[in-house]
């Protein structure tokens, strides 16, 4: 097979396409969907929850966190999986690892130390399903050994896991919880079981789809290999990316959790863009802010925006414009119309700009 050779504005402008941030923006929230593979969900909210940060991204001013509710509660086109909001049309690509899980001895061994509790839960959401984890009586004969947040926390971790196996599932929120129902009564019967093997290897043709270039330990043996001017080592890159169509890039505000710079190595490696979530990392030590808006513009990632969400005070508060590039006048002025674009979808009536 063929290696590919890519000079590095090559293989951003095949991730930022791949990722739908180029100037051809998608119309539709389950084809968006069905492109990334996946929604991460994720509480913060500093700005927006990550889920529908994202869909905006792609989508605009289009867009409607009542859409995602609709598509994964009433349509049931999405289902919500170990924090991911995936196409329902997917399922079948991940029957066949619940129904293997778990492989680590101490979930085993917990969940057979459980079966009582296992079954009590299943006859409860049969009986009364959706419930909250909350309206489930803990009846765990062994507590979940854990020092962190889920210790003792037994019936959502029971949830979680019966989840993970593919025997229960989320229904839907109350909310920011979660409600719980059996799995034969969310996800559609008579879903075709994928083999494991074959699941894994069209999981990584789907996923390369959506990112369009990546290392073999993401993706594994899907698409062609490619080495990349100014990088080491072998990538994996998506054939019909590689098509000569014309790009035409966009500036856009990303999500911290965004797939075009969720991978921070390959962020570095190809857009020399260096970042980390510092929401955990003291305030005084922050070089960017709590939860900075890395900023694409057409093929380059050019800076970060420390922005926070006031909803009481209806004020997109901007604490900082960072700029890894000197930012020309055109630039300033796209990333300020796409501070406004955001601060309208917000329902926020002014925007914060620092002094000078």
């Amino acid at each position: 097979m063929t290696t590919h050779r890519l000079d590095r504005g090559t293989a951003r402008r095949v991730a930022v396409r791949a990722q739908l941030l180029d100037a051809h923006r998608p119309t539709d929230l389950l084809a968006t969907v069905d492109r990334l593979t996946f929604l991460q969900l994720d509480p913060t909210a500093a700005v927006a929850p990550n889920a529908d940060l994202v869909a905006w991204t792609r989508l605009g001013d289009g867009y409607r966190p009542s859409d995602l509710t609709r598509a994964l509660e009433q349509d049931r086109a999405l289902f919500e999986h170990r924090a991911l909001v995936r196409p329902m049309a997917d399922l079948g690509l991940y029957l066949a690892d619940m129904a293997a899980w778990p492989t680590e001895p101490v979930r085993r061994e917990w969940l057979a130390a459980n079966d009582s509790f296992r079954r009590y839960v299943l006859d409860r959401l049969r009986e009364a399903g959706p419930l909250l984890s909350r309206d489930i009586e803990d009846r765990s004969v062994v507590p979940w050994p854990s020092t962190g947040w889920t210790n003792n926390r037994n019936v959502t971790q029971l949830l979680e896991f019966l989840s993970a196996r593919g025997e229960v599932a989320i229904a839907g929120r109350a909310g920011r919880q979660r409600t719980w129902d059996l799995a034969e009564r969310v996800y559609p019967a008579g879903t075709p079981v994928v083999p494991a093997e074959e699941a894994r290897r069209q999981r990584g043709e789907r996923l390369l789809r959506s990112l369009g270039v990546a290392r073999a330990v993401v993706v594994g043996d899907a698409g062609e290999p490619a080495e990349i001017e100014g990088t080491s080592g072998v990538w994996r890159v998506d054939p019909a990316a590689l098509d000569g169509a014309p790009f035409t890039g966009r500036t856009a505000l990303l999500s911290p959790f965004d797939r075009l710079v969720h991978d921070r190595r390959r962020a570095l490696e190809l857009f020399d863009f260096d970042y980390r979530l510092e929401m955990y990392v003291p305030k005084a030590q922050r070089r960017w802010g709590y939860f900075a808006l890395p900023v694409l513009h057409h093929d380059r990632l050019v800076g970060k925006v420390d922005a926070t969400a006031d909803r009481k005070g209806k004020v997109l508060r901007v604490d900082a414009i960072h700029q890894d590039v000197p930012f020309t006048g055109e630039l300033a002025a796209a990333v300020h119309d796409e501070l406004r674009a955001l601060a309208s979808w917000l329902g926020l009536a002014e925007i914060r700009l620092p002094a000078g």
